[in-house]
Order: C-alpha cells, then sequence, then structure tokens
C-alpha cells in the first residue's frame, strides 16, 4: 500500500480530531487511524467529496470523501457565499427539500439553518417530497436557488445534494464554477450550523396541490382519458417521495383504477423489499408485478425514490411482464406526443424535443419524419433544461428525455418529472387500450416503421483511488487508441466531446457546436452501430452504451431481433474487452 498516501489520509483525518467535529465522528475517525488495515481510511479521506456542477453525491460516513453533516455543511455555506457576492441585495430564498434517505431530513434541516445564518430566506418542506416539486417550487417562489437532498437511484449507502438555481434546473454556467470555487475556499470552522429561524419557513400541502394543477398541463388528450378511466394501473413510490403525490396526480388526470404496492409504500431508506432501489433493475420490479399479476393489471409502473424517474412494466402477447427500458419509454414518449399531438392539431412547426447523446437515434428518424426540430445535448438534464430556457417565448418544448429512465413531458418543471411522465404513460395506455392494444404494441408499431433498435448498457464499475486511476487510464487509452471497427461494423465517424472534435472516414476533422466540453466519446458504424463511452459523474463507474439496427419485417419478429441483436452487443464487449 502507498506509504505517501497513507500519510497523507493520515494527515487529513487528524484534522477532524479537532473540536470542531462531535465527539462520534472523532472518535470514529480515531478508530481509523488506529487500524491496521488503512483501507477504510484511504477511501474516506484520499480525496475531498467533489461538488461538481449537479452538487455532492457520495457514500455517507465520516470523512472528506462522504457525505456527512460537514461536507453538507461546507458546499451549503460556500453555495450561501457565492449567491450573497453574486446578488448582495436582500430579499434572496432558497426552496430546501430532502427524499426518504437515511440522513436525509438532519442533512436538510442543516441545510436551511446555514442559508437562514447567511441571512437567506429558505422554504423547508415539512417532509419528503419529489425532486420535480422541488425544481417547480423553485420558479412557483421566485427563489433565488433551491437544494434536494437526494441520491436518486443509487443503492442505500448513498445520500446527496442536488443544486438548483432559479430557474428550477441543475446549475450550469457561469454559476457553476463560480459556487465550485466559494465551496473550495469554506473550512468547516467556517461554516454557520446555527440557523436563524425567523427566515425558515415550512412548506408543504399547497404546492403539492399547485404542482398537481401544473402536471395536468403534460396531458395530451382527457377523452381518451374518460373513456379508458378504469384502466387497471398498479403503482410503487420504492419506499420513496412518490407515494402521495403520484396517485394524486393520477387522479387528477380522471384515472380512476389506481393500485398501490402497500410493502413499498414504506418510507424507508434501507429500501427494504429491494436491492437497490433503481428502475433500470428488473428485481426492484418484483413485488409491483407480483401484485400486477394478482389484480390482471394493464400495466405496472414504479418512480425511484426522489421520484424523477419512472419503470415501465407491460404484458407481451403471452400475457408475460417485460420491463421497458429507458431508450424504448422515451420513444414511446415522443412517438405519443408527436403522433396526437399532429391528430388533435396541437402541433405546431416550432414545436421541439430534445434528447441526450447517448439517447437511441431511432427518436431522432421519428423527428424527421414531421419536421420536428430534435436537439441533441449531454448526458444530464441540467442539459435539457438549458435548450427549454433557451427557446422560451420563441418556441414550445413538448418533450425530452435521456436513456436512464428520466423524461420531461412539460415545461413548468426543469428536471425529470416521474408523476408527469406516469400520468403520460397511463394515457398512452389508455390509447392503447382505446384501439385494443397494449403498449407492448405500440412499442412494436414503432419498430415497424422506425426500424428496430436495441440498446444496452455496460457498467464497469471500479471503486475507491485504484478504481478511479483505472477508469481514467480507460479513456485515455480509447481516446489515443479509437477502434476502426465494432464486431465487424465499420466506424464511419468518432466524435471526442473533450475536445468537441469529429473525425469522418475521410480523414476529415469538424469542430462539434457544444455548449461546453465533456469527457464522452462516440463511434458510429455505417450500419447504424452507436458506442457511447462515459465515466460517471456520480458513481465509480465507466459506462458504455451501445446501440445497433435491424429490420422487422412483422410483430413476431421482435424475438429473433432481439436475439440477433444481444449477439452482436455480446461481440463487441468482447471486442472492446468488457
Amino acid at each position: 500500500m502507498d506509504k505517501e498516501l497513507i500519510a497523507q489520509c493520515e494527515a487529513k483525518a487528524k484534522q477532524w480530531l479537532s473540536p470542531a467535529y462531535d465527539e462520534a465522528t472523532r472518535t470514529e475517525v480515531q478508530a481509523m487511524l488506529d487500524a491496521e488495515d488503512k483501507s477504510a481510511l484511504i477511501d474516506s479521506f484520499y480525496q475531498d467529496l467533489e461538488f461538481g456542477t449537479g452538487g455532492l453525491r457520495g457514500i455517507m460516513g465520516v470523512g472528506s470523501n462522504r457525505m456527512n453533516i460537514y461536507t453538507v455543511g461546507m458546499a451549503t455555506q460556500g453555495f450561501a457565499n457565492y449567491i450573497n457576492k453574486a446578488f448582495p441585495e436582500g430579499g434572496k430564498s432558497v426552496v430546501v427539500g430532502h427524499d426518504c434517505r437515511n440522513h436525509g431530513r438532519e442533512y436538510a434541516e442543516a441545510v436551511a439553518n446555514i442559508f437562514s445564518a447567511s441571512g437567506i430566506q429558505v422554504y423547508l418542506f415539512e417532509s419528503l417530497r419529489p425532486t420535480p416539486e422541488i425544481s417547480f417550487a423553485i420558479r412557483q417562489l421566485g427563489a433565488i436557488a433551491g437544494v434536494n437532498v437526494t441520491a436518486s437511484h443509487n443503492p442505500k449507502e448513498y445520500n446527496g445534494y442536488k443544486a438548483y438555481w432559479a430557474d428550477g434546473a441543475q446549475v450550469t454556467a457561469p454559476h457553476d464554477t463560480g459556487i465550485i470555487d466559494e465551496v473550495n475556499k469554506v473550512k468547516v470552522e467556517d461554516v454557520k450550523f446555527e440557523g436563524d429561524k425567523e427566515l425558515i419557513k415550512i412548506i408543504g400541502g399547497e404546492m403539492d396541490y399547485d404542482y398537481m394543477m401544473a402536471v395536468k398541463e403534460a396531458m395530451v388528450d382527457q377523452e381518451v382519458i374518460n373513456r379508458q378511466k378504469d384502466l387497471n394501473i398498479v403503482y410503487s413510490p420504492m419506499h420513496g417521495t412518490g407515494r402521495v403525490i403520484v396517485p394524486l396526480c393520477l387522479r387528477s388526470w380522471g384515472f380512476q383504477n389506481i393500485n398501490v404496492v402497500p410493502e413499498q409504500m414504506v418510507v424507508d431508506g434501507d429500501f427494504p423489499t429491494v436491492i437497490s432501489p433503481n428502475p433500470e433493475n428488473a428485481e426492484a420490479m418484483t413485488l409491483g408485478m407480483k401484485l400486477g399479476t394478482k389484480l390482471n393489471a394493464d400495466l405496472v409502473i414504479a418512480s425511484d425514490p426522489d421520484a424523477d424517474r419512472l419503470a415501465i412494466v407491460c404484458r407481451d402477447p403471452k400475457g408475460e411482464w417485460i420491463i421497458i427500458n429507458g431508450n424504448q419509454t422515451a420513444m414511446m414518449f415522443c412517438y405519443y406526443i408527436i403522433k396526437n399531438k399532429k391528430a388533435l392539431g396541437t402541433l405546431n412547426p416550432t414545436d421541439f424535443l430534445v434528447k441526450t447523446i447517448v439517447t437511441t437515434e431511432v427518436i431522432a428518424k421519428m423527428a424527421a419524419k414531421d419536421n420536428i426540430e430534435l436537439r441533441d445535448v449531454y448526458t444530464g438534464f441540467k442539459w435539457i433544461a438549458r435548450e427549454i430556457a433557451l427557446s422560451e417565448g420563441k418556441q414550445k418544448y413538448i418533450g425530452g428525455g435521456e436513456e436512464s429512465f428520466g423524461f420531461l413531458p412539460f415545461d413548468k418543471v426543469r428536471d425529470k418529472d416521474s408523476p408527469a411522465s406516469i400520468c403520460l404513460i397511463c394515457e398512452i395506455a389508455a390509447w392503447a387500450k382505446d384501439q385494443g392494444k397494449t403498449l407492448y404494441d405500440v412499442l412494436m408499431d414503432i419498430y415497424l416503421e422506425f426500424g428496430f433498435s436495441k440498446e444496452f448498457t455496460v457498467n464497469v464499475v471500479r471503486p475507491g483511488k485504484t478504481g478511479a486511476d483505472e477508469i481514467k487510464a480507460m479513456m485515455e487509452n480509447f481516446r489515443n487508441n479509437p477502434p476502426t471497427e465494432l464486431a465487424g461494423s465499420v466506424i464511419c465517424t468518432w466524435k471526442d466531446f473533450k475536445s468537441l472534435e469529429q473525425k469522418n472516414a475521410d480523414g476529415t476533422v469538424t469542430k462539434m457546436d457544444m455548449p461546453d466540453t465533456s469527457n464522452v466519446l462516440q463511434w458510429f458504424c455505417t450500419d447504424g452501430t452507436k458506442v457511447s463511452v462515459r465515466p460517471s459523474g456520480t458513481e465509480p463507474k465507466i459506462k458504455f452504451y451501445i446501440e445497433v439496427k435491424g429490420e422487422m419485417g412483422c410483430a413476431d419478429c421482435y424475438d429473433r431481433c432481439t436475439k440477433e441483436a444481444m449477439d452482436k452487443i455480446e461481440a463487441i464487449k468482447k471486442g472492446l474487452n468488457l
């Protein structure tokens, strides 16, 4: 083990033995220092938990590389300092919320105290609330910023801190770097943990109502819901924040047959009924599917703990439950929005859609068919929010999403929104049922019209300091030695979003027009195969997004196309040593 690294971590850990930290923290840090095995010490102190452009996220525990009251406190003090420097006049306010995670309320109250002690009015939600409602409340209350204490869909060991600006979106330039600079200046002794109670206002039900009314703006066709109001819906909040608001929103749209998964209606940061509360993981939907079978439901839906992502399960022709993946979810939303707004005469030539660069290219085909503008942006909903803001008052945003089960079907929120998306997917299911179809049939219709596409994400997890170094080395190797083919498919375009250069097969190099650089590589093949590579910004892993194409002559060809695509994906993985 690296002696120099151990010495650095020990020196940093000893700073946590000062009276500025509570006794329990000091005791735990001392135990790490005394332990013969220094692995825990290194993982907890080898770096400072980075306050990035989206905020913080990490494993809870003591240490500079962990989520705790002190790392949260220093981040908040830096955020407050930036707000006061950028806007020295009074009357500023922020919105603070949290989800169901362990220590969530503790961290949220600490955040509220620090902002208030810094002279900033705080609107603190009375209890856990969805991330999209925090985004909505910021704009509704005219706040300058907001914080939601959440780790979204991460495992139970994690917590996090999403930072928002006045537009309700996660912070972007120039404020992002300005906040980070201020956060990096703060020491624990600078943090004002003692709040000003006069500046903290508790909010709750009235904002829930306003948000629920806003969600109705995502509706496309009320009449189809009226005809299918008895659509049999099973919903799970996965122990999190959607438990109250999602059923209320569904009822406000007109749905009357809403059934909830009782075991997962219990608020619990340990998520006892799932391995991980991530809608991307099939096992998380097991209880919902079990209840769906019992009740003969039309579909099973779920939101993740902070209710920004959704998961959808529907029946195939054999009556078996199948999970609609994130790309299919985004495809289905875009397909329905375009098709039915066009049919109702509410689709305008200036309307636009947004997707992230790692999301399926099928959506590009849909948009092109009806001459709808589609914008490609970086991963992360702040980039989708940016496009909405840039076009406000000029063009209408009608939907946007990403492959990781996030979609936003209206513009009153500036982050992915599962309550609104869940209501809309139920409307789509009602529309399908109106025609004697299911969501599965709608998916097949999309593939028959626009061509088959199979997307697959490979997550290579490398925790700790050694893992971070390994991920960095992998990216450098791919950047310096890019592949020329993928499982026999010839690469014709290489994109490097760090240099913003696109290299083409004929040797030409063009500059890409993006608002910023990003550590992402993409390779496009002549047959439509696409591979994107990016390190995660919130977890110790590097992600490979693989998309391969095929042709479906009929709906019965789906299984064959899927098998052929998976064989190709396995060959691509082997070629990339994954």
